[in-house]
């Protein structure tokens, strides 16, 4: 008990900030959203389905507004609290990424645009504010790093995490969902070792997903999605929370010691990296380029097998809440152990759930292929495109083949698609 009491009389004398910066995050954002939809509707500011979206009509992308607002004015009255001088430079990284995601939600960005402005943020934060991973805690053998290879680990771990985020963000309440779960477990530990100012940043955030969450997920009149904007905040964000985390942990006293902190690290943000790795080995294995978007994700998956966004979102976060609670009871077997046992039980669980989509669709079409629309999950095994010149609507192929090429699309079609014999 004696090990539990100064933790204990942390949490107690933070817990009025953390609960301030919670409440005015929630506040501003929850207020924030409907003028936001209002003038998105009057600007004509919409994301309209296309054939590789999950939405059905058309609906403002400028979330990421509110949140910003939320999680920078909320972190700024209580950065009082014992932020050094990174605090500006986190801030100014935000801006950046911030400016761009508006004009890549309203107008369109190039990507290599994108990509700069968050290598510049990241350069920002790394080298001005001094948040930076400088130790891998024994993982590969590898202790302390240099200077220059810790500023080229942080900028790629910082655009991971970014676009992690942003290619988990296709259903309703995913991305913001992960978001609230990850800065939590950040923010408690956080408050628990002493380190207030992160910890208020971290339950900041979690304010505005929260707000932002109920609009995205339960609003009607007012619903609003996350945007580039909101992803693109979001992954730095939480990039600069597990950072911290990593670095902070070689200070961290009794129980609050982590050990194996790249992999329990790994296991907190399993959700976006995992299904990145995953896309992105799915596409190179088809031969086609990863950076072309297409419905592989996970959640696309449990779309498939009939899953609502709500009921397909509370799965995924329920695995990623199984993972964390595996990871921490788990830290002990060391950073190489526990990443190979979490990428092997996540290999499972998305083999699993690939065979139960197959079967679904055997099932439905037995014996038979959908005619010219190669499925994701038979790619490569004879299903070939239509030709373009009789193709019966004008999407672009949502299974990433070209970005010329026509296909008939199962989501654009209000029948039912075609299907002929196997041998045919």
């Amino acid at each position: 008990m004696k090990e539990i009491e100064p933790f204990l009389e942390n949490i107690f004398s933070i817990a009025p900030f953390v609960l301030g910066s919670f409440g005015i995050a929630f506040l501003i954002t929850h207020l924030a959203i409907p003028s936001i939809v209002t003038v998105a509707q009057i600007k004509g500011l919409y994301d309209v389905p296309n054939g590789r979206t999950s939405h059905t009509t058309p609906t403002p992308v400028l979330g990421g507004i509110a949140i910003f607002a939320g999680l920078v004015i909320s972190t700024i009255i209580f950065s009082v609290l014992g932020f050094g001088s990174e605090l500006k430079y986190i801030i100014a990284g935000l801006i950046i990424l911030f400016f761009f995601g508006i004009k890549d939600d309203i107008l369109a960005l190039d990507p290599k645009k994108k990509l700069a402005a968050q290598i510049i943020a990241g350069l920002l934060i790394a080298v001005l504010g001094d948040v930076r991973i400088t130790h891998f805690h024994g993982f590969l053998g590898i202790d302390e790093v240099s200077y220059v290879f810790s500023l080229v680990c942080t900028i790629f771990f910082f655009i991971v995490m970014i676009n992690g985020f942003n290619l988990i963000d296709g259903i309703d309440g995913l991305a913001s969902g992960v978001g609230i779960i990850t800065s939590v477990t950040f923010g408690c530990w956080f408050a628990m070792s002493g380190y207030d100012s992160y910890a208020v940043m971290s339950f900041a955030l979690t304010g505005s997903l929260v707000a932002f969450f109920y609009f995205n997920v339960f609003g009607k009149r007012n619903k609003i999605f996350l945007g580039d904007t909101g992803s693109l905040i979001l992954g730095l964000s939480v990039a600069v929370f597990a950072v911290r985390f990593m670095e902070y942990e070689g200070g961290a006293t009794g129980i609050l010691i982590v050990e194996s902190a790249p992999a329990v690290t790994f296991g907190i943000l399993i959700v976006p990296l995992f299904d990145t790795l995953r896309v992105f080995s799915l596409r190179i294995f088809q031969k086609r380029s990863p950076f072309i978007a297409d419905k592989q994700h996970i959640h696309h998956r449990l779309l498939e097998l009939g899953f609502p966004h709500l009921k397909a979102t509370l799965i995924i976060l329920f695995i990623n809440q199984m993972f964390i609670g595996l990871s921490i009871a788990l830290q002990q077997i060391g950073s190489l152990n526990l990443i190979i046992i979490q990428l092997l039980l996540a290999s499972v669980l998305s083999y699993i759930m690939m065979k139960m989509v197959r079967r679904k669709y055997r099932k439905e079409y037995p014996g038979k292929r959908l005619n010219g629309i190669p499925h994701p999950l038979f790619t490569g095994k004879g299903a070939k495109h239509i030709n373009p010149e009789n193709c019966p609507s004008e999407v672009p192929c949502p299974f990433g083949y070209g970005k010329e090429l026509k296909i008939e699309c199962i989501e654009h079609l209000s029948n039912p698609p075609k299907a002929v014999d196997q041998d045919k």
